[in-house]
């Protein structure tokens, strides 16, 4: 296990904000977009490979560009960094209507992550406790997916949340308009953690992803 890179707080642009929500006005913001998929379905209904790995693949990469998003705390309670995290994410118990979660390491080569994250959900769908391999790693984010339903707003209320700064995803059902394919996504984050500047910037990297779906069958 690799530690968080602590962040030099006196060249840190970010620094008066991040002590301000994260002391004075301690909060989270949470914001829902629904993202054009329209060439990312199309390339996984022609390929064997799985839509919910993808979607959760296509959101680590994005998340693993911007540190805003791999933020974490030291043990002196001062800002860090991870270099890399991975993807924790909901495995649905169909019998039990019950849900277990899983992470699997991230790996910029999605035929890699792909193999090993599908195995993964296989092996867990049957699962009967929540935390099939354990306690989670220190250096997960979490996805989640309803496809059951579409939204467009969805928002966690996490007591006592102010020390989890990594973001949290939701995804909704596929909906179709106009001819194109959407993806609700909703993104939660700690304000000390990010602005709204840089989730915009990160949902617009992961429409950009999915619209240049070629990895998708690399």
């Amino acid at each position: 296990m690799t530690s968080p890179d602590p962040i030099d707080l006196a060249a840190w642009p970010r620094r008066e904000a991040f002590e301000h929500y994260r002391n004075q006005v301690p909060c989270t913001y949470a914001i829902t977009v629904e993202i054009d998929v329209t060439a990312f379905a199309a390339a996984l209904r022609s390929s064997s490979r799985k839509t919910y790995v993808a979607q959760i693949w296509a959101i680590a990469t994005v998340v693993n560009r911007y540190r805003e998003f791999r933020m974490a705390l030291t043990d002196a309670g001062e800002p860090a960094s991870w270099p890399v995290v991975h993807p924790a994410f909901t495995v649905f118990n169909a019998a039990r209507e019950t849900f277990a979660a899983a992470w699997a390491p991230y790996d910029p080569d999605f035929g890699r992550f792909h193999d090993r994250a599908a195995e993964l959900l296989a092996s867990t769908a049957s699962a009967t406790t929540m935390f099939p391999q354990g306690a989670l790693p220190p250096n997960v984010f979490d996805v989640s997916s309803l496809p059951w339903t579409s939204f467009t707003g969805f928002t966690l209320q996490i007591d006592g949340g102010t020390s989890h700064l990594l973001p949290i995803f939701t995804l909704g059902r596929y909906l179709e308009r106009e001819g194109r394919t959407l993806l609700p996504v909703a993104v939660q984050i700690h304000h000390a953690a990010a602005d709204g500047f840089h989730t915009a910037r990160l949902l617009g990297a992961l429409e950009a992803l999915m619209a240049d779906a070629s990895w998708v069958s690399a």
